[in-house]
């Protein structure tokens, strides 16, 4: 890494030297020659130094407007800002080496001072130009080259949770628990059987069709999440009390699939359930918020979990706003407040 950093800072100074050797030739393009300059050399050392001060100075400036402006915040308003003080900078650095240069080593003719003070003007601007169109190609690349990541990132969380949600759903314990209950009502209530094969075939249907969508609609989630439930109900019957009070308009909101349905399965996963004392899971809307809580009574000896469930779904909510998933644990209640999103225009 060290010699990474040298080699880097060893370009830079490398680029430097080349820049200040064509600004001084530039010079001697655009201003005449000064008969009383015998070296050529030391319009090559000042055009250096010039350029050290220049460059180093508009790499402050650019950390200090990373800082304080940042691109994500006002990109033409950082564009204009950011190019004023290069502009600024540059002319002045530039102006104040030509005066140190011409009181000190070589004193210029007043006419030909103006001549070269016009053309530091100009090169400073041509300077800062240059430097906010690297600038900006750079902002550009590593955005974009970040956006990749983010989107290559969030595939792979994506997949994860797919994967989670379907290996929870698939596992065989959920299935032998399901198909277990399954065959003893085909004894006792065939027509609970009937219903039971209908809502488990719902929530099979739900996963194979959101198992790709980033957001749902919150219907759809609570649609699929009562279908769930009437499997667990069949399982648990009065052990387990499950109360959904959501308002109309919180059902058009958006959310990511199998939220509510990983934090049904948590609370399942983690507590006991009986019918002296039952596991109370209550869902309900507040505002932009939909707030899942239960009543804790933590097992003893926890299902093994790969405790990827809420960070799967903490990762995709950081795509989509910047409101946070709040969890909350107390001695007696455990509770998820999950934000609730616009609907897409």
């Amino acid at each position: 890494m060290k010699n990474k950093k040298v080699g880097w800072l060893l370009n830079r100074y490398v680029a430097m030297v080349l820049v200040g050797i064509i600004i001084s030739l530039l010079l001697h393009v655009l201003v005449p020659e000064n008969p009383h300059n015998k070296s050529k050399f030391g319009d090559f050392i000042l055009s250096i130094v010039i350029t050290f001060f220049a460059w180093e100075g508009n790499i402050r400036i650019d950390e200090f407007m990373n800082h304080k402006l940042p691109w994500e915040k006002s990109i033409w308003k950082r564009i204009l800002v950011h190019f004023l003080a290069t502009l600024f900078y540059s002319v002045f650095v530039i102006y104040l080496f030509l005066l140190i240069y011409d009181k000190y080593v070589c004193e210029l003719p007043a006419d030909r001072l103006n001549s070269v003070v016009n053309a530091a003007v100009l090169i400073g601007a041509m300077f800062s130009v240059f430097l906010m169109s690297v600038e900006i190609s750079v902002q550009f690349f590593k955005k974009w080259k970040a956006s990749l990541v983010d989107a290559e990132k969030y595939k792979q969380e994506s997949i994860q949770a797919q994967l989670e949600n379907l290996k929870n759903q698939v596992n065989p314990h959920f299935l032998f628990n399901n198909l277990s209950v399954l065959s003893s009502l085909v004894y006792k209530d065939q027509d609970k059987a009937v219903e039971f094969i209908n809502q488990f075939s719902k929530v099979y249907r739900y996963l194979l069709e959101n198992r790709s969508r980033e957001l749902v609609e919150l219907n759809e989630e609570l649609t699929f999440a009562n279908s769930y439930c009437f499997l667990l109900k069949i399982r648990f019957d009065a052990a387990l009390q499950i109360h959904f009070q959501v308002d109309e308009q919180a059902k058009l909101k958006l959310l990511p699939p199998m939220a509510l349905q990983i934090l049904l399965e948590n609370a399942i996963k983690h507590n006991e359930a009986s019918v002296e004392n039952p596991l109370h899971v209550d869902v309900e809307s507040q505002g932009n918020l939909l707030i899942i809580r239960n009543n804790l009574q933590l097992r003893q000896q926890v299902e093994s979990s790969s405790k990827t469930g809420i960070n799967n779904i903490l990762n995709r909510y950081k795509h989509f706003t910047t409101d946070k998933v709040k969890i909350e644990a107390s001695t007696t209640h455990f509770i998820v407040q999950l934000p609730l999103l616009e609907t897409k225009s």
